[in-house]
């Protein structure tokens, strides 16, 4: 076990340098290039912001191929990777919006599709005590990365957006450098599961598993709000009809920089914290914090506000990678975190793909952003009261899996 946590954590390091610059094409390059260069509609924006979600919307069904196919956990990572890699490596060469879209959004969703192969890597590979601080470090040096990338990549775009193929031929190089890092990982077949080979058979454990449902709904009203949002910030700062006014490399700063550099610092506390505090509590503090984050940054029309907003996002965006990414190692049996990871990426699919739509044709049809930040917000807090009432289970880990596992079998 030493030697599997040690090597894993080597190439998760490594591998965390193209994650960071990845993370700067999903949210502000390829969106910003949509917007300044090819002048794309509200339907190609909502493709490329969906992309990423797509990918987690057809997780349980790659989770199940994964599986038939008796292939390990890493190594089907791996050749996602290298789907990605090609990706943007045809878009580079053949720089239409067409191509442009259709490559952003599978790029994208291979960028997202392995992250429940990941956590199963994650629950074998890294002891329960270690798992958030390990994966906090590994996120760090992500987030340093892509801080470091959105400014420089800011910087050069600045004026000289015509360049952004030299861009998409740099994700296509760090798709495949994550590529090789996950190959190197050691890794299991998934567990075959008993009984049904229905490929979304894994969406029963929403319904056996009652801590687990409730959960999950209370995380789709948070990331509808979020997700809604998340996109329109690049939208409100880079299309003129909403006055801002601003250089890209003052965009990258907003959406990637300032934020990320808050992520950065504050990581290790927050993988600390949901290795010991009560995770219902820590996800009620994270919710509050997303109702603020979004409320200052939109709501207000002053610099200082952009500022603000930036920066409480990125407080709570670190608690987020760490809430997200892990959170079902406490609830989940040992042997169906990959089961359980690919029904919560599954549902954040369905909202990640329906929200961008909904908010650009609504910011389309005329609802101001300040109305849509209010509506996000209120949607947070809605989820935010499913979670009250289940303080108490959030003590204890895995309260439910022994009554799930036995349900599986």
């Amino acid at each position: 076990m030493e030697n599997r946590t040690a090597l894993t954590y080597r190439y998760e390091k490594w591998r965390a340098l193209s994650a960071g610059i990845l993370e700067s094409a999903s949210i502000t390059f390829l969106l910003l290039v949509a917007v300044r260069w090819f002048k794309a509609g509200a339907m190609a924006k909502a493709l490329i912001a969906s992309g990423g979600s797509l990918g987690l919307l057809f997780a349980p069904l790659t989770v199940s191929f994964v599986e038939s196919r008796r292939w390990t956990t890493s190594a089907a990572a791996s050749r996602m990777c290298l789907l990605g890699a090609g990706c943007f490596l045809v878009s580079a060469l053949c720089p239409i919006l067409p191509v442009f879209v259709a490559c952003s959004l599978i790029g994208m969703a291979t960028f997202s599709g392995f992250i429940p192969l990941l956590t199963q890597i994650y629950q074998e590979n890294y002891p329960d005590n270690e798992r958030g601080r390990r994966f906090s470090r590994t996120i760090m040096i992500r987030i340093g990365t892509d801080v470091v990338f959105c400014y420089v990549a800011g910087r050069a775009l600045d004026g000289h957006i015509e360049k952004f193929q030299i861009l998409l031929f740099v994700y296509a190089a760090a798709f495949a450098f994550a590529a090789f890092c996950l190959s190197r990982i050691p890794s299991q077949p998934l567990a075959r599961a008993e009984g049904s080979r229905h490929p979304l058979r894994a969406l029963r454990f929403a319904k056996t598993d009652r801590i687990f449902r409730l959960t999950l709904i209370s995380w789709m009203f948070l990331g509808t709000g979020t997700l809604m949002m998340q996109p329109l910030r690049v939208e409100y700062l880079a299309n003129p009809k909403y006055g801002q006014g601003l250089s890209i490399t003052a965009i990258a700063i907003l959406t990637g920089v300032l934020p990320n550099a808050i992520r950065l610092v504050l990581s290790p506390l927050w993988g600390w914290l949901f290795d010991h505090l009560n995770f219902f509590i820590l996800r009620i503090v994270l919710n509050v914090g997303f109702m603020l984050g979004i409320l200052a940054f939109f709501t207000t029309e002053t610099y200082s506000g952009l500022i603000c907003g930036a920066i409480i996002y990125g407080i709570s965006n670190a608690g987020g990678d760490v809430a997200w990414s892990l959170w079902v190692t406490k609830f989940a049996p040992p042997a169906r975190v990959a089961d359980y990871m690919s029904v919560h990426t599954f549902f954040t699919g369905v909202r990640g793909v329906i929200a961008p739509a909904i908010s650009f044709h609504l910011a389309a049809g005329g609802i101001s952003i300040v109305s849509l930040g209010w509506m996000c917000a209120t949607t947070i807090f809605a989820g935010t009261l499913f979670l009250i009432p289940e303080i108490k289970l959030g003590r204890t880990a895995r309260p439910g899996a022994a009554l799930v596992e036995e349900i599986s079998e």
